[in-house]
């Protein structure tokens, strides 16, 4: 909308220029007016001798239009902030403040060491940074300040905090007596370096030459949407598909994941749009090469490429217990091996020992960050023991999510393998706050709410693919989102039922066999059902209005027999069960993040200051860029 316009006095006004673009440059016109402003607003002190030009670093850059500015320097952020807000209003200040900085004087700063001298010369406290000379476009924008601030709302504690080269002094005298406000201890610990956000990623890729700045927007989506990597706190974070992906490309195509590679074939991409090479060429080039991979790696077994993996991402997915034990070792029969397996749903951990055991856990770093705070250590929380028939209730992650198992898989009278019970967590449920009571009331699932005070009639609340609902006969609702299904009462079921909808009627027999046929509401309208024949009904054509001589005549014309279910004998209907004794469980607890804690910055306290200056710095203002913040600092 800011180039599309607002409304300004009665008319569209664009605040700023075309912003699909790479370019650095801008307009003599633009130039000059910003100029005049800068002359008029902070003085010729301000104004470099001559207009400051910027060349874009990037490779194939997209320059056609100049870069994104204000269309009219002197509509200032706080003058449109009447017909702007939000959002918009802070990025147009974004815009019209790199556009005027760009073209003030640089920022001088000297390089300066403090030191803190106690009287009796017992305690000597130093401090190295910059101490502004001259602010120069500093006056204006100061992107380190913005960027320390925008971490501060989004909880992110800096890896190093200020180092000397952007930590920044007060002015001093030497000599210059200081009072002592307050004394305190703070440790400091060397961190790693932060992760990748999408500016410091992109920048990366700039230098690295990979990517173009027409592409680099795609290629962090990508990144997101096939889930190798997660944003956290706009930090970019691996996921463990991710480094699957990762050791598979590093171990059996290790060429094409190089960066140097990478860079290269770029250029030979651009050179084909300029017309400096033959696009056939390359492509045969490549094509070589790629070919010869594919052959050497298509005749691997799963088993190689699997084993291969397991010992690249060991370190990773199993790392060195505190107490010594091997990491390996299985939980569940304490002599299997635990190693990467590959299943229908994808990769997971599991035991060597399978079938005899068969414990599993996804593939997760037991007790990660996001992995229920260590709740899953081993893939498996102890809830505890059913009072009915003492069986363990524990809580596990699977493939579809976190659920609650009754007792362990076994064999009946038969030899025949069995399933234990088992009921997926809700929605809304915290894994954290899942208790043994709350364990029983998921397992007792479909359960009877009660009879119904006039119809006589059962109500079975239950847990369905698309959420918990409630049944009686032939009506059926689903809760609303402040329902807890797990302690529904009667009252409250009676009332959601007052507005549903039948799901079928009896409308008669069939004359020729005697079962029963049957109208029924689907998913694309009403429908007829007899026996396993089903056929659909006019369109507009109301349940009540079918009679029983037009549903035989319908269904002999256009019935269809239904398909058999997967399965020999199909899957049952799902009845209430009693597990443990009768309980109210109470309603979920969402459990709330805790927030990102940083130590608060304190000031080291000293009486007097003998100060040191070494020659004047100069930090250029920043240099016009359209896809991303970006200083030119000399």
């Amino acid at each position: 909308q800011l180039y599309e316009g607002v409304e300004i006095a009665g008319e569209t006004v664009g605040l700023i220029t075309y912003m699909r673009t790479d370019g650095v440059q801008m307009s003599q016109d633009a130039i000059m007016a910003i100029r005049d402003h800068v002359k008029s607003e902070f003085g010729a002190d301000y104004l470099p001798g001559a207009p400051r030009e910027y060349v874009t670093k990037a490779k194939n850059a997209q320059e056609a239009h100049e870069a994104i500015r204000p269309t009219d320097v002197g509509l200032r952020p706080q003058d449109a902030a009447q017909y702007i807000a939000g959002p918009q209003l802070r990025l147009y200040e974004l815009i019209w403040k790199r556009a005027v900085a760009s073209q003030m004087q640089s920022a001088e700063l000297d390089q300066t060491v403090v030191e803190l001298v106690e009287p009796t010369g017992r305690t000597r406290l130093r401090a190295n940074g910059s101490v502004i000379a001259f602010d120069g476009f500093l006056k204006l924008y100061r992107e380190d300040a913005d960027d320390s601030e925008a971490d501060r709302r989004a909880g992110i504690a800096s890896a190093g905090a200020e180092d000397d080269d952007t930590r920044t002094l007060p002015p001093m005298r030497e000599g210059e007596a200081t009072k002592t406000r307050d004394v305190s201890s703070t440790q400091h610990f060397t961190q790693p370096p932060p992760r990748f956000s999408e500016a410091s990623l992109v920048k990366r890729m700039e230098e690295l030459g990979i990517g173009r700045p027409s592409t680099y927007a795609s290629i962090l989506q990508v990144l997101q949407d096939r889930e190798y990597v997660t944003l956290d706190k706009r930090r970019f974070q691996p996921s463990d598909r991710g480094r699957l992906v990762t050791a598979f490309l590093v171990s059996f195509f290790e060429r094409y994941v190089n960066s140097g590679f990478t860079a290269g074939l770029e250029e030979q991409l651009d050179d084909i749009s300029g017309g400096r090479a033959e696009w056939r060429a390359v492509m045969r080039a490549f094509w070589e090469h790629f070919s010869r991979a594919i052959e050497a790696t298509k005749d691997l077994k799963i088993s190689d490429v699997i084993d291969r993996l397991d010992d690249d991402l060991g370190p990773h997915f199993f790392p060195a217990a505190d107490d010594g034990r091997d990491p390996r070792l299985c939980p569940a029969c304490s002599a299997g091996r635990l190693g990467l397996r590959l299943g229908k749903t994808g990769a997971f951990i599991g035991c060597s020992n399978y079938p005899e055991c068969r414990f599993t856990r996804p593939l997760a770093v037991p007790g990660a960050e996001g992995d229920g705070g260590g709740a899953f250590a081993d893939g498996v929380r102890q809830l505890g023991a059913d009072p009915v028939s003492s069986q363990e209730i524990t809580m596990r992650r699977g493939p579809y999510g976190i659920y609650v198992q009754l007792g362990e898989p076994g064999v009946d009278e038969k030899g025949k393998p069995t399933k234990p019970r088992r009921a997926s967590l809700l929605r809304d449920m915290d894994p954290e706050g899942i208790t043994l009571e709350r364990a029983l009331a998921l397992l007792s699932m479909p359960r009877i709410v009660g009879v119904h005070p006039e119809k006589a009639e059962e109500i079975v609340a239950h847990l369905g693919r698309f959420g918990p609902y409630i049944t009686m006969g032939a009506l059926s609702k689903t809760l609303d989102k402040d329902d807890d299904v797990l302690s529904l009462g009667l009252n409250r079921a009676v009332t959601l039922l007052a507005d549903a909808k039948p799901r079928g009627l009896v409308i008669g027999l069939h004359p020729g066999d005697g079962e029963k046929v049957e109208v029924r509401r689907g998913r694309f309208g009403p429908f007829l059902m007899h026996g396993k024949r089903v056929a659909n009904l006019p369109r507009g054509t109301e349940m009540e209005a079918v009679t029983l001589d037009e549903a035989v005549t319908i269904l002999a014309e256009k019935g269809k027999e239904l398909p058999p279910l997967k399965g020999a004998k199909g899957r049952a209907k799902a009845k209430p069960v009693k597990v443990g004794p009768k309980v109210t469980a109470a309603p979920a607890k969402a459990t709330a993040p805790k927030p990102a804690t940083k130590k608060p910055a304190t000031k080291k306290p000293a009486t007097k200051k003998p100060a040191t200056g070494k020659p004047a710095a100069k930090k250029n203002p920043p240099a016009r860029s359209a896809a991303k913040k970006s200083a030119t600092q000399a």
